[in-house]
């Protein structure tokens, strides 16, 4: 008898001898399905524990948060750099505690209660992951105390209110916020106000004093003071040593250094008269302010003389070329005594000038020029731009500007300022935040962003213990697993190994007539490798039934402990085909020894045996 194509009819003839000799393959099954279960209740068991951990202890955003625990300025730019770094899930800036407390009282309601004000924005996993939505301008989240406490549902409205004391008088606003949505208990338990970043924003500057005027808060509008790097006093004649020394008492100055006509000239960019005595007053560490000036105006009050503050290397870029201005305040007076013309804007004051004559510049007559406005740039904390006014001409080498601009440019360079062309007025910038509110994307990324701040001088306050606890433990069952694994593997392939080689010993006589009805040696070959997977499938779903009913018993005996949803033996569904295909793999790997063997049976033995 022969076949045309042997080897389809091997996984028929294997499956008829495994159910010839069902007992035995009934045992190797048991056998096989006593390794699997254990295994699959072991990793389940690992798994399980190790996710409730998480989700409980540390997935909960709470424990993904790292938190300053100082109060100091972090600059727009430092967040712009933190957002890149590997392992941030969520940041956004925070304010002062004591500008964050707030009135609120609900819609309808007399009594009012005191809320913390949080910055929040798009992404915020306290509130994703806690029951809420991310609110909008005129929204707010608040946490499950604050709702209890002021007796407000998602969507009711609310009564905001912020005070402040402004010149020794009580002010304050209201504002009308809906709330879209009640944080779980989970998320805190402190009564708390989220609320999207500009608006706690406002809420701090208002505090402080200054107006917000898209909400139509009124207030302060901040004007940048300027500093400068020292003074010189130009006199007529010389000063006793006594009233030299004196000029640097209670004026915040700390040296009074002599100078000369020359080194007058190089600090202020214009020749001052040889006969002039020069004093160079210098405040060393910080810088000089109208104050200090003025109290050295006051000790210099009826004496002739001219009182000249200067900022050194300051620069600016002038129709596209580097140019740097001479900054001059001065009047009739003081004019005759240097020798040089006045300047439009008059004398150094203690204010700023006005009707935008801060801006306004004295052109070289050398270099003249047709434009009535000049596009200027200045770099400091951050690019500045604003237009310069031609008022006249001067007959110096470099453009005039008020000192006091020059004073302004100064401190851009240590603050954040910017040109407002409605009003013709520098304003100051934010300069920075005081906090932070950050989230890891994981809890194994919070071990390695809390050293790093720490590295960069930021104390901050993270859940690392009670992460590495987990962490150790997720190794260690991890290990635990492994070895035990192992050992099961050693004792399933010997029992294949074996229990398939016996069975190719018991049919020789089988597989020799096989030969002699045409079956090649390769197809033999197919014969125990057929019998091991069948072995390997059906001790597979024996081991999955014994795995899933332990599961059961397990989970049922620990519920009082479990949260709905939690199971304390549990095997993600990406686990099954793994573990599946790895049984099979396995099988066919054990049942070669015994396919080897097949192929050595000789044809002639079963001859001679009939």
């Amino acid at each position: 008898m022969s076949c045309a194509n042997p080897l389809k009819h091997i996984p028929a003839l294997a499956a008829s001898h495994l159910k010839h000799e069902w007992i035995l393959t009934f045992c190797l099954v048991i056998a096989l399905a006593a390794v699997i279960a254990p295994l699959l209740v072991l990793l389940g068991l690992k798994y399980g524990t190790i996710q409730t951990l998480r989700e409980r202890l540390v997935e909960d955003p709470i424990f993904r948060e790292i938190r300053p625990s100082q109060t100091r300025e972090f600059s727009p730019q430092w967040f712009d750099e933190l957002q890149s770094w590997p392992g941030i899930g969520f940041v956004t800036p925070t304010i002062l505690p004591l500008s964050s407390v707030i009135s609120v009282v609900a819609s309808g309601g007399r009594n009012s209660e005191l809320f913390d004000l949080i910055p929040t924005a798009a992404g915020d996993p306290l509130l994703l992951e806690n029951g809420g939505v991310v609110p909008t301008d005129g929204e707010v989240v608040l946490s499950a105390e604050a709702a209890r406490r002021s007796a407000v549902a998602p969507g009711d409205e609310i009564t905001v209110k912020v005070t402040r004391s402004r010149g020794g008088r009580p002010e304050h606003v209201e504002e009308r916020l809906r709330v879209v949505s009640i944080l779980s208990p989970r998320a805190g338990s402190l009564a708390r106000v989220y609320a999207p970043l500009a608006f706690v924003l406002d809420v701090e500057g208002y505090k402080e004093g200054y107006a917000a005027p898209s909400r139509g808060w009124p207030g302060d509008t901040p004007q940048p003071y300027p500093s400068f790097d020292g003074a010189l006093l130009l006199m007529p004649k010389p000063m006793l040593p006594i009233a030299r020394s004196g000029l640097i008492i209670n004026t915040g100055f700390g040296r009074i250094v002599d100078g000369s006509a020359k080194d007058a000239a190089e600090l202020l960019g214009f020749p001052v008269p040889e006969e002039l005595t020069v004093y160079n007053l210098l405040a060393p560490g910080a810088p000089v302010t109208i104050t200090n000036l003025r109290a050295i105006e006051q000790k210099l009050r009826g004496q002739t003389g001219v009182l000249l503050p200067y900022v050194r290397g300051l620069d600016m870029a002038v129709d596209g070329s580097r140019t740097a201005p001479i900054g001059l305040s001065i009047d009739e007076r003081q004019a005759e005594l240097l020798g040089i013309h006045s300047t439009p804007w008059g004398r150094f004051g203690g204010t700023l000038p006005e009707n935008g004559q801060l801006v306004h510049v004295l052109w070289p007559a050398a270099t003249p020029t047709t434009a009535t406005e000049i596009a200027v740039r200045a770099v400091g904390v951050a690019e500045l731009d604003f237009p310069l006014r031609v008022a006249g001409s001067t007959s110096l080498s470099r453009p005039v500007v008020p000192v006091e601009l020059l004073g302004v440019l100064r401190t851009a360079t240590q603050r954040p300022i910017v040109f407002n062309p409605a009003t013709d007025h520098f304003e100051m910038a934010r300069g920075g935040y005081r906090g932070f509110r950050l989230y890891a994307r994981s809890i194994d990324d919070v071990p390695a962003l809390y050293h790093r701040l720490k590295s960069e001088g930021i104390e901050v306050i993270a859940e690392v213990e009670a992460i590495e606890r987990i962490q150790v433990l997720d190794r260690g069952l991890s290990r635990l697993f492994w070895l035990i694994a192992l050992l099961g593997l050693f004792g399933s392939t010997a029992v294949l190994v074996s229990s398939l080689y016996a069975a190719v010993e018991r049919r020789r006589r089988d597989l020799g007539v096989l030969r002699l009805l045409g079956f090649a040696r390769r197809h033999v070959f197919f014969f125990p490798i057929a019998q091991g997977i069948m072995i390997a499938a059906l001790g597979l779903m024996l081991g999955f039934g014994g795995y899933a009913a332990l599961a059961q018993v397990i989970n049922h005996a620990f519920a009082s402990e479990l949260a709905p949803g939690e199971a304390f033996c549990t095997l993600p569904a990406q686990y099954l085909p793994i573990f599946c295909l790895a049984t099979l793999v396995l099988a066919t790997l054990a049942s070669l020894v015994a396919a080897w063997r097949a192929t050595g049976i000789d044809p002639a033995e079963v001859i001679r045996e009939q």
